[in-house]
């Protein structure tokens, strides 16, 4: 296993997924793909799939094919569960697309097949021009080249809804994981629950109990020198509260994703969640209740030893084109993407989930002005504020672990979920399973 280490950075991505068996192969990008051929278009794959951000994503493809470029782009949308096999397949067959949308531990996936160029030159002409945040680059940077090109950032909060925290007394939102427990509770009472954390066996599970392992001092899963270091008592104390807050979950938690949790909120059946900034737009339609009822404050934090943290991701693009002419044109449509006249329709495709990763993109009108950002501004920029001290398994602490993927691709850290809420396992036990399995994934 190769891996690096250097100072402190926080790092990032939309998530991975359980690696699944393709069951269809609609959606390769075909003889005009990355492989080459004499097509003039581009092939690039999201995996954004709400129609809200297709159509977004789309508007900006729309708007820069009207300038006519030598090759335009064509978006084929994929799914994070079977886009691991998808793409192994496609650059088999010499298919795989131009453009590829990804996250740190999926780029250490992809890179050993072979295709993935380097994308050194362009990263550094386009931080000259717009000023990445210095994580946003820095888990895309190995062998001394960037391979990605970061594009928009996600962070995980607090959120809470003011109108019941009222209604039971409680003045803020809570600051340490005790306080956390015990509004929990506190807020549990006839059909309403505390809070609603997932515990399925997916992505979105691994990111809610790896925000509390950070702020319980837990984040780093790895040894300096690169060995599985996860069965330590930090890890067993995440997992004890997220047990805890199980229980005060709604009963079919267990096959929660990322959905569930926000209609249980939005519906009031909970009062509680962890997760990204989808929450914005949908709350007053979905909810009946005006803006000033959702409330979003930092993860809390462990009482002794804690320290502030939230799963942060860095999404990128990386470049697979076979041919220099075609990796070229994907290359300006990077440069178009990232102009802030244009990044601001690209970022609100999820206002407030897709966070701005240069200085001016920060700044400019065409996000600022979008009126989820006005209305949530209190939100959005504490969301920016925790992306500071965010960070991504197998990245922290300037770590670069190649093998990560195999272990994010499995979904062990819902496994290790799931052996304490379906298995009845101690925690100390599932946390002990979990290294067990962490260490086999990264020695395959």
């Amino acid at each position: 296993m190769r891996f690096r280490t250097a100072r402190r950075v926080a790092v990032a991505a939309v998530g991975l997924a359980v690696v699944l068996p393709v069951t269809a192969c609609g959606g390769s990008s075909g003889p005009a793909g990355g492989g080459g051929g004499n097509d003039k278009t581009l092939t690039l794959w999201h995996m954004e799939q709400p129609p809200n951000r297709v159509a977004a994503f789309q508007k900006v493809i729309d708007a820069y094919n009207a300038t006519n470029p030598e090759y335009k782009v064509k978006a084929q949308v994929q799914d994070w569960n079977q886009v691991y096999t998808k793409i192994s397949s496609a650059v088999q067959s010499k298919t795989q697309p131009d453009i590829l949308f990804t996250i740190p531990d999926f780029t250490t996936y992809v890179r050993p097949l072979g295709v993935v160029r380097p994308v050194t030159d362009l990263v550094k002409e386009l931080d000259q021009e717009h000023h990445f945040v210095e994580a946003a680059k820095a888990a895309y940077h190995d062998d001394d080249q960037y391979w990605a090109v970061p594009l928009y950032g996600m962070v995980q909060m607090l959120w809470y809804r003011k109108d019941l925290f009222a209604k039971a007394g409680i003045t803020e939102a809570p600051k340490t994981w005790s306080e956390l427990l015990a509004d929990a509770k506190k807020l549990t009472t006839g059909k309403q629950h505390g809070i609603a954390v997932p515990a399925g066996k997916n992505l979105a599970t691994d990111q809610v109990i790896y925000s509390l392992m950070l702020t319980g001092g837990a984040g780093n899963f790895f040894t300096p020198s690169g060995e599985v270091d996860f069965d330590k008592p930090q890890a067993v104390a995440a997992l004890s509260l997220y047990a805890e807050l199980l229980k005060l979950s709604p009963s079919d938690a267990g096959s929660y994703s990322w959905g569930e949790p926000q209609a249980a909120f939005n519906s009031g059946a909970a009062a509680m969640a962890i997760e990204k900034g989808q929450y914005l737009s949908p709350f007053e339609k979905e909810s009946g209740r005006p803006a000033s009822d959702l409330g979003c404050a930092p993860i809390p934090q462990a009482d002794s030893g804690g320290q502030p943290g939230s799963i942060y991701y860095s999404n990128a693009a990386m470049i697979l084109s076979k041919d220099d002419a075609r990796a070229k044109g994907a290359e300006e449509f990077l440069r178009f993407v990232l102009k802030p006249e244009n990044y601001g329709t690209f970022l609100n495709a999820e206002p407030g989930l897709f966070l701005p990763l240069t200085a001016d993109g920060a700044t400019a009108p065409s996000w600022t002005n979008n009126e989820v950002i006005k209305k949530y501004r209190g939100c959005v920029d504490a969301m920016l504020e925790q992306s500071k001290t965010g960070a991504l398994f197998g990245f922290v602490d300037g770590q670069y672990i190649d093998s990560i993927g195999k272990i994010s691709g499995q979904n062990i850290l819902a496994q290790v979920v799931q052996r304490v809420y379906n298995n009845g396992d101690s925690p100390a036990e599932a946390i002990k399973w979990g290294q067990q399995k962490m260490q086999e994934a990264v020695s395959r």
